[in-house]
């Protein structure tokens, strides 16, 4: 009775898992298949592994692996800026009582409001007068200014439920400030820090907009500008696009599934205070 009970559960999972897989594997299908069928014919629902060749030697034709360094270049610039000074903002204003404390809470969190484009100009001249152009390390930084904040309230929003006696505690054994958040708080909310980490991760891995502007040597492209300039006025090579695509996203998609859990208890972990 209790296995009967569990089967619609199973059945429902399996749904969700088929769902959420499909999009890769017609991904891989599109990318193993004839032109044209892509174009012309009907495209077979199952992946052609004769194809595979082919298509590899398109793929190195293009500095797709370059385009992904890139991309991890940008995301890992993107996380540790936003955690080292998430980790700082997070926990002054957790922490310490000042004057307009409240105001710079409220400025971090009208960051999310203000779409990307807006800033887009103003961004490209001071990058021009700080010669951050065609820098990776300046797109970072641009990516990191998005992040910061969502990355600060998380963090915070963990340090708050982190008892202030232990704190107490070592600053009587004269631990300075700093110690104390680097070797008792962060290690006591590290499941929200990978969360954060990952918030930012994927903020800098998905990045387009500032990169298409800011990035003109080809040499310098995440995967996700080299793969948009696949997209031509007379034609568009969908099993490399595809293809692609499919070589850029498994890297994400293992990592989430590998982190997931650490995910949900990181933005968790601040909901209810101890």
């Amino acid at each position: 009775m209790t296995s009967l009970g569990k089967l619609p559960r199973f059945l429902l999972i399996g749904l969700l898992a088929v769902l959420a897989g499909f999009p890769v594997y017609w991904m891989a299908t599109t990318a193993l298949s004839d032109q044209d069928q892509l174009y012309v014919g009907r495209q077979v629902p199952w992946p052609q592994l004769g194809n595979l060749g082919s298509l590899l030697a398109a793929i190195r034709e293009v500095p797709a692996g370059r385009w992904m360094v890139n991309s991890l270049v940008i995301a890992a610039g993107t996380t540790v800026v936003s955690l080292l000074l998430g980790s700082l903002a997070g926990y002054a204003l957790s922490r310490f009582r000042f004057r307009g404390r409240g105001l710079v809470g409220f400025l971090l969190f009208m960051t999310q409001v203000v779409p990307e484009a807006l800033i887009l100009v103003p961004l490209y001249a001071m990058f021009i007068t700080l010669g951050l152009l065609n820098d990776l390390a300046g797109l970072a930084l641009a990516n990191a200014a998005f992040s910061l904040p969502v990355a600060t309230f998380i963090i915070k929003g963990a340090i708050d439920t982190v008892p202030y006696e232990i704190e107490e505690s070592a600053q009587v054994d004269n631990c300075p400030r700093f110690g104390i958040l680097c070797m008792i708080v962060l290690p006591l909310v590290a499941p929200s820090l990978a969360a954060a980490a990952v918030i930012a991760f994927f903020a800098g891995w998905n990045e387009y907009l500032f990169a298409s502007t800011f990035l003109m040597n080809r040499e310098l492209w995440p995967a996700s500008v080299g793969l948009a300039s696949f997209i031509g006025q007379y034609e568009t090579p969908l099993s490399v696009v595809m293809g692609t695509a499919l070589l850029f996203s498994l890297p994400a998609i293992t990592f989430f599934l590998l982190i997931q859990r650490r995910i949900v208890s990181g933005l968790t972990s601040g909901a209810v205070k101890g």
